[in-house]
């Protein structure tokens, strides 16, 4: 029988590291984790919970927020993400941010430029893709006039 696998290769099971020492690590690991994201079934129990502490922020083109957004988000296009678009928030401001969907990195790229800025934020994981087509949440949409 094998001693390691790939999930546990050799290198890290024949070790010095305790066992106790790896699964502070993992803790550690998944607690930073926990502290930069959340998804989109936590943001919509808030959300039904009337919990506001944080501003849910919509960072796709506006076309694309006109078209179909999560209840409750604003817009800012994370390319419009700088100081001046911030000046008129508190710094203990906490965003959770979002952008299509998985495939896209638009959502990291404005909790970089956020982070940087001197504010709290948090990615939601999968976007409006997860939000809107897996979860079915609520979403407010855009009517155009041949849709009437």
């Amino acid at each position: 029988m094998k001693n390691s696998s790939n999930a546990f290769p050799k290198e890290l099971t024949e070790t010095a590291i305790t066992t106790q020492k790896r699964t502070q690590q993992t803790n550690a690991f998944f607690a930073n984790k926990l502290n930069c994201e959340t998804d989109c079934s936590d943001v919509y129990a808030d959300i039904k919970d009337g919990t506001s502490n944080y501003i849910l922020l919509d960072v796709r083109a506006e076309e694309a927020f006109d078209k179909s957004h999560a209840i409750t988000a604003i817009n800012l296009p994370h390319s419009k993400i700088n100081t001046e678009s911030f000046a008129h928030y508190d710094k203990n401001t906490l965003f959770v941010v979002y952008c299509w969907g998985p495939g896209c990195n638009g959502a990291a790229k404005a909790a970089f430029k956020i982070s940087a800025l001197g504010f709290q934020v948090k990615e939601m994981l999968g976007g409006i893709h997860y939000w809107e087509d897996f979860e079915r949440y609520p979403v407010n949409r855009r009517v155009s006039e041949e849709q009437k």
